[in-house]
């Protein structure tokens, strides 16, 4: 079976980019100066950190780091042997995620109710998102949705601006209909990341907004077959 396509993948993957929007405020905010999804991010506060400026931790962001890695390998080989095997790797790849979230909601369960989740189980819960998000760039990588990559958006920030009436470069998409996927990749990032923000805010405790994105991810999973399907009946 493969993914949906057209209209009804750009909006499951604008509704990814959300949860990853959700996940970096989250990780940011409660978790210390670190991403799981941001890995651009990682690497420059590792940078910072290690030159010694700015207070910036180490540790995390080699933590974070390794673990997207390790979920790319997971994912890349679980997804392209589902592929093979003609199975249905786009749904799985998102439920792989959703059950790493629920996960990482489960290991900071613990943490009570303040911002902060308990130095103890930081690290862990920074390693099962990270290995979610690693999962998740090769599911994005491989249904390849043009202008939606879900977890960052400098590049469709970038194609939004050059590619409409002020930047006119035809040959980045202007007066062609890419301008809905690029506002909604753009948009979505920051709605998610307002989102995470407010719900943080408001004193929601970390693994209770990790539980709303593993939940997310999981129904957007599940509405896959049905969107597919749809696709399959239209062609």
């Amino acid at each position: 079976m493969e993914p949906p396509s057209g209209a009804a993948l750009t909006v499951v993957m604008v509704c990814l980019t959300v949860v990853t929007g959700v996940l970096d405020a989250v990780s940011f905010l409660t978790l210390g100066h670190v991403f799981t999804a941001n890995q651009t991010g990682n690497l420059l506060f590792l940078g910072f950190g290690l030159a010694g400026q700015g207070g910036l931790p180490v540790a995390a962001p080699v933590v974070s780091l390794g673990a997207f890695l390790a979920g790319v390998v997971a994912g890349a080989r679980l997804e392209s042997a589902l592929g093979v095997r003609r199975r249905p790797w786009f749904p799985v790849g998102l439920l792989v995620e959703a059950a790493l979230l629920a996960g990482a909601a489960a290991a900071g369960w613990e943490s009570g109710p303040a911002r902060e989740v308990a130095p103890a189980q930081r690290y862990l819960v920074i390693a099962l998102m990270a290995v979610a998000m690693g999962v998740r760039n090769v599911t994005a990588l491989r249904v390849a949705a043009p202008d939606l990559p879900t977890t960052v958006a400098t590049r469709a920030l970038t194609a939004l601006v050059s590619g409409s009436a002020l930047g006119g470069d035809r040959r980045l998409g202007y007066g062609t209909g890419a301008l809905p996927r690029r506002l909604g990749s753009v948009g979505g990032m920051l709605a998610g990341g307002l989102l995470g923000a407010w719900l943080i805010g408001l004193g929601t405790r970390t693994p209770l907004v990790l539980l709303l994105a593993a939940v997310t991810v999981a129904a957007t999973a599940l509405l896959v077959p049905g969107l597919a399907h749809g696709r399959n009946a239209d062609g």
